[in-house]
């Protein structure tokens, strides 16, 4: 089998199988959409499920682990929940433990967290001149995790190339797959 042999096969397809199949593209991307959406609105977070892009809650959480989050405010904040979180200034959540919190007879509420494997708490993560978190900055809280179910995500970052590629036999697949 050649490298070309997928352009035969969208040759011999007429206009109407090549327009099927273009939709049948588009109806996978728009039902994983709405799968996500879904999950945000059952969850309560932005971002239902995040990949663990570092080592620095390890053991408890590994480079390439899935988290599924969940963030109902409701929910009081609590020493120990691992939280994921976004400062201002950062594109990337961070997933740490909290390690203090304080609650005040106003309703504030204020914490502190710090990587499992990292000997300083995250003051220095914050942006300038902050030293404590609020329920704004969290994204979400792990309620539970898939090991490693995130690798592909991990690959895809460390090697641009290799997302074009699976990209690209992804498309050439929904694109010359009839059924």
């Amino acid at each position: 089998m050649g490298s070309f042999d997928f352009l035969d096969e969208v040759r011999r397809m007429n206009g109407r199988q090549l327009y099927y199949q273009v939709l049948n593209f588009g109806m996978i991307v728009s039902s994983a959409l709405m799968i996500w959406k879904g999950l945000m609105v059952v969850t309560g977070s932005e971002s239902p499920i995040v990949v663990v892009l570092s080592g620095s809650m390890e053991p408890a959480f590994h480079r390439g682990d899935l988290l599924l989050l969940t963030n109902h405010r409701e929910e009081p904040i609590r020493v120990g929940e691992i939280v994921v979180f976004k400062i201002e200034g950062r594109d990337i959540p961070i997933v740490h433990r909290v390690l203090k919190v304080h609650e005040k007879e106003n309703g504030t509420v204020r914490f502190l967290t710090k990587g499992d494997n990292n000997s300083v708490d995250d003051r220095g993560l914050y942006a300038k001149g902050q030293l404590w978190l609020e329920k704004k900055d969290v994204v979400g809280r792990a309620k539970a995790f898939l090991p490693y179910a995130g690798i592909v995500t991990i690959l895809m970052n460390d090697y641009p190339k290799f997302k074009y590629a699976i990209l690209a036999f992804l498309g050439l697949f929904v694109l010359t797959h009839r059924e």
